[in-house]
């Protein structure tokens, strides 16, 4: 009969894999919803392992890596503490990481367009009105 409680099992499971393919361990740690999102921010060039910059998903990542993302308009600079074997609560995903650096990005944010100005009272604009404002600014 096996022991499924003992330490070494335990020990073995909590370790994982030795490396992990960056989209996924990006998953399983919680910093991006879905391995899809993930994967696009690889594509799109905005993380860096160990400063060389990644262009596919499926780049192996280990223990003691460093990851620079530009995400949410901030740069975010990660040591990969572990890797895991699932997606499991925030609690554990908070393990795999630690964070070395977390600054705002001067150019990613850029300031809301100005709203356009209603009288006091005035509400919400009708369909009517949408469309002859479409209409002036040549939307439609």
């Amino acid at each position: 009969m096996a022991d499924f409680g003992s330490d070494k099992n335990d020990k073995a499971v909590r370790e994982g894999p030795s490396a992990q393919r960056l989209d996924k361990w990006l998953w399983f740690s919680r910093i991006l919803r879905s391995r899809t999102l993930a994967a696009q921010l690889i594509l799109d060039g905005r993380v860096r392992v160990n400063r060389a910059r990644v262009v596919k998903p499926s780049q192996t990542v280990g223990t003691g890596d460093v990851l620079t993302m530009a995400l949410r308009g901030k740069i975010q600079v990660l040591r990969i503490l572990a890797t895991g074997h699932r997606r499991g609560p925030p609690a554990e995903a908070r393990q795999l990481y630690e964070i070395v650096e977390a600054r705002e990005s001067g150019s990613a944010f850029q300031p809301p367009a100005a709203v356009a100005k209603r009288r006091p009272g005035a509400g919400r604009p009708t369909k009517r009105d949408r469309r002859l404002t479409d209409r002036l600014t040549g939307q439609r």
